[in-house]
């Protein structure tokens, strides 16, 4: 029987969070990527409570003119800049199960460019 995409990513999901937990020295940036956006949080998981998020659905960082690629190259400029003001410098990159790739990539550059350190 053939595993879906899902599952494959789920499956990923599950291994890479038994190594990367959030801490409140060192919190967790998760990313969800849909067909038509992407989302950034960075989370607590000590306390459960998330700390700071962006998204290509912000008013400051959707704009029509650019691709996907583009916008998540906002969003982690975004999510760092917010983190920053938060107090927030070191972070556990937690991709979520999908590929360092194109728009989880690009999002992870955005946010080093920001500042951020993982």
């Amino acid at each position: 029987m053939a595993v879906s995409k899902l599952d494959r990513r789920n499956k990923i999901k599950k291994r890479i969070r038994r190594d990367i937990t959030g801490t409140g020295e060192r919190p967790r940036m998760s990313i969800f990527r849909s067909n038509k956006e992407i989302y950034a949080q960075i989370v607590n998981d000590v306390d459960g409570t998330t700390l700071v998020s962006a998204s290509s659905r912000d008013k400051d960082v959707a704009s029509k003119d650019s691709n996907k690629i583009e916008q998540a190259a906002l969003v982690g400029k975004a999510i760092a800049e917010k983190a920053l003001k938060a107090g927030i410098e070191t972070i556990s990159f937690d991709r979520s199960g999908y590929l360092y790739h194109g728009r989880v990539k690009s999002l992870a550059e955005g946010a080093r460019e920001g500042g951020l350190k993982f």
